[in-house]
């Protein structure tokens, strides 16, 4: 830990080599950095009452390759954003975990206590417990400490606002009480046994890794407990394309239903095939069978098959290009997997409102700027949220413009692939 002034002493003198490698150079971003900082330092001083104190920032992820391919143990692109949640932090010599939220209640947890509550269930104080009873089961040590988080990851922005905080508060535990000796992976795998047990949602783990991990990644999820995650060499920041993710609306409250069947209907097809996810058959075997398929699974599970069996190829090709540096090929293959999310994974809009089309609304109004130019599809889930497009710095203005003409001032995320994952701020 580090005394408070000091840490305040380093974010204001105008001139942070590590703000710059985390939210770029852009010289009212970093101001805007600074005072953000300063000003939770300031809210911890003030509640707390401490001298000494550590600083932490866990990015949120964008997903670039891979719709929906991982829960059938396909493979993904992924990266930590700029946009991120920040604490700072110090141990208070109890069991009681205390933290304050910007804009959120207080929580209070006694670690000692690490049995889910069902009174808990889909609230954060959920995902703290269930950090501290993963961590702790894995045999890490874990005490009382004081808090403060701003969390600048948007609920429902597609980022991961719950992935990012879960490993924030595991890094958190890992500098205050275990030297920093907590694995990425271990922190990720931590924050799905968390969100899985404890706050009730089946998710994946692609989000917790591109958080805990950070940079770009590819994640191979053929052995879903010891999942295969490499990093790629390949700077976005060099191309002269900025990643906008753009929230275009819509409700996700009544989507349980259209989310769920997507992974049903892919391992219907595969289980029609005798196997029990798609990563075990071919196309080959999909398509031979597909007369017999049609009569069981159905036409869209088909449809659902044949778009896994492309993306989890095209992320291969997508990484092969990266690393060759062939960013045109990986755009054009971006816009590929847009399409096939669009036309065969059918996620882009629900079947039960079929009025509201936000994410199609968006994806059609970014192949009328960026066509031949850049790169744009759905981001994440789907049916409704957000869009990611790959814009040239020329055509930025534009598109930003226009986006927010339709979905709102603050609808666009201007963001870069930045190379840390969760971490301790070290000056």
């Amino acid at each position: 830990m580090a005394e408070i002034n000091f840490l305040l002493d380093n974010i204001n003198k105008g001139d942070n080599d590590l703000f710059r490698v985390l939210y770029g150079d852009k010289q009212l971003e970093l101001k805007n950095q600074a005072d953000s900082y300063s000003n939770l330092i300031n809210r911890f001083k003030t509640i707390y009452n401490k001298k000494e104190a550590a600083l932490f920032s866990a990015p949120g992820r964008t997903e670039i390759g891979g719709n929906h391919t991982d829960h059938n143990m396909g493979r993904v692109l992924a990266g930590s954003v700029s946009l991120d949640n920040i604490a700072i932090a110090a141990k208070n010599n109890s069991n009681m975990i205390r933290i304050e939220s910007v804009g959120y209640p207080s929580i209070e947890i006694d670690c000692t206590d690490t049995a889910p509550k069902e009174d808990e269930k889909y609230s954060t104080p959920s995902l703290v417990r269930g950090m501290v009873a993963g961590l702790k089961k894995e045999g890490y040590k874990c005490e009382g400490f004081d808090a403060c988080i701003d969390g600048r990851v948007p609920k429902g922005s597609g980022l991961s606002s719950s992935a990012s905080f879960e490993v924030l508060i595991g890094i958190i535990i890992s500098h205050l009480f275990n030297n920093g000796q907590i694995d990425p992976l271990k922190n990720a795998i931590t924050g799905q046994y968390a969100e899985n047990n404890y706050f009730g949602k089946p998710c994946g783990l692609m989000d917790q890794i591109a958080c805990a991990v950070g940079g770009l990644i590819t994640i191979d999820f053929r052995y879903p407990g010891n999942p295969n995650v490499k990093k790629v060499d390949f700077d976005f920041t060099t191309t002269g394309y900025s990643l906008v993710i753009t929230d275009t609306g819509g409700d996700h409250a009544d989507l349980n239903d259209e989310y769920a069947s997507l992974p049903s209907d892919m391992k219907s097809v595969a289980s029609a095939l005798g196997a029990s996810v798609l990563r075990e058959v071919t196309l080959n075997d999909i398509v031979k069978a597909i007369p017999e398929l049609r009569m069981g699974p159905g036409d869209r599970a088909i449809l659902r098959a044949y778009h896994f069996q492309g993306d989890n190829q095209r992320v291969v090709r997508q990484v092969e290009a990266l690393e060759q540096g062939n960013f045109k090929s990986f755009l054009e293959m971006a816009v590929e997997s847009g399409y096939s999310s669009f036309m065969y994974n059918q996620n882009i809009h629900s079947s039960h409102s079929i009025k509201s089309q936000g994410v199609a609304l968006g994806l059609a109004m970014s192949e009328m700027i960026l066509k031949e130019k850049g790169a744009w599809r759905v981001h994440g889930g789907g049916f409704a949220g957000t869009i990611q497009a790959f814009v040239p710095d020329a055509l930025l203005d534009q598109y930003i413009t226009t986006m927010e003409n339709i979905f709102g001032n603050g609808s666009c995320h201007n963001l870069f692939i930045r190379n840390n994952g969760a971490i301790k701020l070290q000056f």
